[in-house]
């Protein structure tokens, strides 16, 4: 069972207190409101105790509070709850009323039983009488006030429909059905009969007002079983209860769903002031009844009229041709056909039901009619769209061609109303007109944020083309002043796009304000596009200040590769790549596009460059400069590296760079130890003049050197030696020492092969052009930089410490 459509809620409590948002909330939940008249409501009334909740838990599945036979016998339900039955349809509405003849209210207090038994009955479809089976045929049965409330309350109410009035026996014995309804109607004729009548209805009969129906249950507490089948049984006879022959088959008068809050609040507002509520007057009510009948004839057979319906199915498919004169005739004759047949009723009520008449008929025909405003509504919108696009393909101003159109559109469409109009009503095309005039508007919307998103869209991507890449490369070269380049890039190419985007949207003619507004939109986007670039460069600002530090460390001024000849003076060198790496993270540290000064540069030279002068003067100040997150005069806005950040980061900078120096350093150290003096020369001359001779006066020894020297040559270049000895005399012999043998082994097998080759007769070998050793084998290895990378030498660094500060 779903509990949340079974849930109860309280429409009226104790004391009388309607409880309309509950109801609100209520009817929401069950979406009585979508059922329009297909529902019914159940209400039940009963003495105090007699198992009317638990009836109709068992019966509709909802879940009133039951007595706790337990705790003893007394009040359960006070005041009117109401649910929705579960699993039946059309929806159906339960109420179960506060038990009659009970000690809580005392023996004279049956004012609020007479009020609640009075709505019960006007806002019911099906009222059950819940009674005890030992009090049928007994004088003084507690059932007996109950039936006189019910039909005093009658008495104030008059409905055209009948009310069906369900009598429950509880508890029935083994006396048989048949033998009980008919001393319980006996019982109900009596009381029917008591009961004092307004003259009018004095001899009015029971079944004119009630459809007395009569059923039995066993007792739940003994034949629980019995009484749950017997329950299953009545069950069905709820299902479709609204359809003709049903226990509420009789709809007359039926209050649509969506008006069942407010109707029901009106009763209990009359019912609580006792008011009476007054009967209309019979030749009225005569003329009422009659007069709606014809009309209803009349609409009856307007509705499936051929002529009619061919023309509806006409309207279907498009516009139709003399649409309003057709109609117009159709209903002339249906309307003359009623006059005729009411000419001798009540003038007022004929008048009022063939105004109702009319207007059911207008409501009838009358989406035929808005299917032709559609159809002419969709036409013209067609049209609109179609001109707008030849206009504005021809070259026309967007806005020019916008009103032209909507103009010639308009006037179109007044002219179609005219000829659809119905003569009998006074229908107004406004709001259709309204929503034409808010199609072509929105349709043109469409277009222009369109037009405008692409042009918007085309210069965006231009200035990301523009000032992007260009952007990136100034901060590659490491110029002496970035940002005055950034900012003269950044002001021609905004300056040129705000001319050309101004061009662009001049002709959807923008007010000031919104052409201003996308102007700056596109200003601001430039800027953003140099922000973010200058952003995305500064994460990087390391790997920029390395790479300058290398460009001016290991180059000469003329960007040659710089060789270390053991002259230069390596700390002045040093000191200069550094202040070139230092530009680069002042030029990286903040946003510079408003061309504000800023002491950002003199800040970091002095921190960092001045060494230990530049230590002394910080343990001498109250405070270091760069031990702030922030610089002064320049926005956290604008700040891309902090100033903590900048000295975290110059730290890792020389302990990264250090190595770099070294090696420069160890080269010049090896230059310097591999030149000899002039005397060692002197020496070798006067010391060997004995063996220079000996080699001259013997062949022999010539031709040994030159081969010995010629093998020396080829390993010279096979090996690379001056390459990897420039990296140190360790590296250097490591390096050459682990290549020595298989080059040697190299050499001789390309001289074997040599000698084979030339050992081979020619009549057998295609001629071949014979390459000299030195082309053939002697190919150099690729000739490395003099001075290795600073990005390489982290890894050499995390080994060593104790690298000499040469800032």
């Amino acid at each position: 069972m779903d509990v949340g459509e079974s849930c109860s809620t309280q429409l009226i409590d104790a004391e009388g207190s309607f409880n309309a948002s509950g109801l609100e909330r209520f009817l929401g939940s069950v979406k009585l409101a979508e059922c329009g008249l297909s529902y019914a409501v159940v209400s039940i009334m009963g003495p105090q105790s007699s198992g009317k909740s638990t009836l109709l838990n068992h019966l509709f599945r909802t879940n009133f509070r039951e007595m706790d036979a337990f705790k003893g016998r007394s009040q359960t339900t006070k005041g009117i709850w109401i649910a929705k039955a579960v699993g039946i349809e059309p929806c159906t509405i339960v109420m179960d009323l506060e038990g009659t003849d009970g000690r809580e209210r005392g023996e004279d207090d049956t004012t609020f039983e007479k009020q609640s038994a009075l709505f019960a009955l006007a806002i019911s479809d099906i009222v059950l009488i819940n009674m005890w089976c030992h009090d049928i045929g007994r004088e003084q049965a507690a059932n007996k006030p109950l039936l006189k409330t019910v039909f005093q309350a009658m008495m104030r109410l008059f409905s055209p429909r009948k009310t069906t009035l369900l009598f429950v026996i509880r508890d029935k014995t083994k006396t048989p059905l048949e033998h009980l309804e008919p001393v319980l109607r006996e019982d109900i004729q009596k009381i029917w009969d008591m009961v004092p009548k307004p003259q009018s209805h004095k001899e009015t009969a029971l079944r004119e007002f009630f459809n007395v129906e009569v059923t039995a249950l066993s007792s739940y507490e003994e034949k629980e079983e019995q009484f749950k089948e017997q329950v299953a049984q009545l069950r069905q006879r709820f299902f479709h209860c609204t359809s003709p022959g049903g226990l509420a088959g009789d709809r007359h008068g039926v209050v649509p769903a969506s008006a069942f809050s407010f109707s029901a609040q009106q009763i209990w507002k009359v019912i609580r002031e006792n008011k009476d509520l007054h009967l209309p007057a019979h030749k009225v009510m005569v003329a009422t009844v009659r007069c709606e009948e014809i009309a209803n004839e009349k609409l009856s057979r307007l509705a499936s009229d051929e002529d009619w319906l061919k023309l509806e199915e006409e309207v279907q498919s498009g516009l139709v041709s003399g649409f309003g004169k057709k109609l117009s005739s159709i209903l002339d004759s249906y309307m003359s056909e009623y006059d005729m047949e009411t000419v001798y009723f009540d003038e007022g009520v004929r008048s009022v039901k063939r105004q109702l008449l009319e207007s059911k008929a207008l409501h009838l025909v009358h989406p035929a009619h808005q299917t032709m405003l559609g159809h002419l509504r969709s036409k013209t919108v067609q049209k609109f769209k179609s001109s707008l696009e030849q206009k504005f393909k021809k070259g026309e101003g967007f806005a020019a061609s916008v009103r032209s159109c909507t103009r010639s559109c308009l006037s179109e469409f007044d002219k179609g109303c005219t000829e659809i109009a119905v003569r009998q009503a006074s229908w107004d095309p406004s709001k259709i007109r309204e929503k034409l005039r808010r199609d072509i508007e929105a349709h043109a919307a469409s277009i222009r944020s369109a037009e405008l998103s692409e042009i918007v869209s085309d210069y965006e991507k231009q200035l990301t083309e523009t000032l992007g890449e260009p952007v990136e490369s100034i901060f590659d070269s490491a110029g002496n002043d970035i940002w005055a380049s950034i900012r003269k890039l950044y002001k021609r190419e905004t300056k040129r796009a705000v001319s050309g985007f101004s061009i662009a949207i001049s002709g959807f003619e923008l007010d000031q304000e919104t052409s201003n507004k996308m102007i700056n939109n596109l200003i601001d986007f430039a800027r953003s596009v140099v922000e973010k670039k200058a952003r995305d460069e500064s994460g990087k600002v390391l790997m920029h200040m390395k790479d300058r530090f290398s460009t001016v460390f290991s180059h000469e001024n003329d960007s040659m590769p710089r060789v270390w000849t053991g002259r230069e003076n390596i700390r002045a060198i040093t000191k200069d790549a550094r202040a070139a790496a230092l530009k680069v993270l002042s030029a990286l540290a903040a946003i510079r596009l408003d061309g504000k000064p800023d002491k950002i540069e003199h800040v970091l030279s002095s921190s960092l460059m001045d060494g230990p002068a530049a230590q002394e003067r910080i343990m001498q100040a109250s405070t270091d400069p760069l031990a702030s997150s922030t610089w002064e005069e320049v926005s956290p806005r604008n700040t891309l590296i902090t100033p903590v950040q900048c000295k975290s980061l110059w730290r890792q900078f020389e302990q990264e760079t250090n190595y770099t120096v070294r090696q420069a350093i160890s080269a010049q150290e090896a230059q310097r130890r591999i030149r000899l003096p002039a005397w060692v020369f002197l020496a070798m001359a006067v010391l060997g003049y004995n063996e220079f001779m000996l080699i001259l006066r013997n062949p022999f020894y010539p031709m040994v050197f030159l081969v010995v020297f010629l093998l020396c040559r080829a390993l010279w270049v096979q090996l690379d030696i001056a390459q990897e000895f420039r990296n140190g005399p360790i590296s250097g012999i490591l390096s050459v020492s682990s290549r020595f043998l298989p080059t040697v082994m190299n050499i001789l097998k390309r001289l074997a092969n040599e000698g084979e080759k030339h050992g081979t007769p020619t009549g057998h070998q295609p001629s071949r052009r014979s390459s000299s050793f030195r082309s053939q084998s002697l190919e150099p290895e690729a000739i490395t930089n003099s001075v290795p990378d600073a990005s390489s030498s982290t890894h050499v660094l995390s080994s060593e410490s104790g690298i000499e500060d040469l800032s």
